[in-house]
Order: structure tokens, then C-alpha cells, then sequence
């Protein structure tokens, strides 16, 4: 077990708490005007998956639980599971949909990700920040719209609906932010 400040936890890192395990699924700094900064923390219990939301002085220290990380590649998606395979050694693992969450959409065949286990069993999975998809569906620019600052609703080809600039058209490649599906740019391949 390691000792971090509270203010230093991140989303994806593994928190033991009471003899339990938790993975951290949002964390955010809070400094108000008035009064001490902390450090507002949801929590997913590995065990269970029971979602609790704690809140800590940015000073408290927590005990972060001894992970292994290694780097995957997703294969492909079996029914609850998702299927990972290491690359050099070409092992499988089957990952429980209720781990990789809200980053289902966002994985990509081939994807690269780091998989975190403890004693052997997937807990937490870090894709990367930015991945790029193409435009299915988006709705035709309205007359008078300046083309600086505006944004339209749009659907990518994984399904989530975001805001893209008003020049993308069906069939564009855009590169989005993992993490929300926001738009970051158009792609350049």
C-alpha cells in the first residue's frame, strides 16, 4: 500500500478503504472562496460495483492499492465481456462490461489500453485520451449561422451524439475527447 494526498488521486486509480477496493471514477478539486479546498471523489467498489461519493480535505492522505498495469489491445466484444490480448505474450483476458464502463463506445479494434488488475482480476481500464471517428449523421447548416463559434449536434459512427462545428459534414473524420465526446478536431489522415 502507498500513501497519496487526496488532491493527487485520479480518475482510474485504485483506493482501499476499510478492507475494501475502489476505483476512483471521477475526482475533482474543489477550492471554494471561503473555507478548506477538498477533493470530491466517486468511487466504484470492485467487489460489487456499488457507486459511493466520499469528500476529503486535499490534505487527508488515502491508501492507494498496489495495481498491476500492463498495455492490451482490444479484440473484440463478447456479450457481457470485452476480450483483450497482451502483445508479446498473445494471452487473452475477458474484461466484465461493468469495468471498462463508460469507455465502451470509445474502444476501437486494436485499440492500445492499459488494463490495471489486482491479484490477477481487471479492475480498472485507461484508454487513451483522443480517438477519431467519422461523422454519420449530422443536420445542414442554418442560413445567417456564423461559421466561428458555432456548433451543431452530430452522430458518430460509435453511436454517441456530440457538438461538432458547423462546416463537418456526414462522412468527415473528427477526433473526440474519450472522456466526454467532445470535439478536438477535424482528423488529418
Amino acid at each position: 500500500m502507498v500513501s497519496v494526498i487526496a488532491s493527487n488521486v485520479r480518475k482510474g486509480n485504485v483506493i482501499e478503504k476499510e478492507g475494501k477496493l475502489y476505483v476512483v471514477v471521477t475526482a475533482e478539486n474543489i477550492h471554494p472562496g471561503k473555507g478548506t479546498p477538498v477533493t470530491q471523489l466517486e468511487m466504484r467498489r470492485i467487489s460489487d460495483g456499488v457507486k459511493i461519493s466520499d469528500r476529503y480535505r486535499t490534505t487527508d492522505t488515502l491508501e492507494k492499492a498496489f495495481i498491476d498495469y500492463q498495455t492490451y489491445n482490444y479484440l473484440y466484444q463478447d456479450g457481457e465481456h470485452y476480450v483483450f490480448m497482451q502483445p508479446e505474450t498473445f494471452d487473452q483476458v475477458h474484461v466484465d462490461s461493468s469495468v471498462v464502463g463508460d469507455m465502451a463506445p470509445y474502444l476501437l479494434e486494436n485499440m492500445e489500453v492499459r488494463l490495471a488488475s489486482h491479484n490477477g482480476a481487471p479492475i480498472s481500464l485507461e484508454i487513451p485520451q483522443r480517438a477519431t471517428f467519422e461523422v454519420v449523421e449530422t443536420e445542414p447548416v442554418v442560413k445567417g449561422q456564423t461559421a466561428s463559434g458555432s456548433f451543431k449536434p452530430a452522430v458518430l459512427s460509435n453511436g454517441v451524439r456530440t457538438m461538432v462545428p458547423t462546416h463537418i459534414t456526414p462522412g468527415t473524420r473528427v477526433v473526440v475527447m474519450t472522456e466526454d465526446g467532445s470535439y478536438v478536431e477535424r482528423a488529418k489522415d
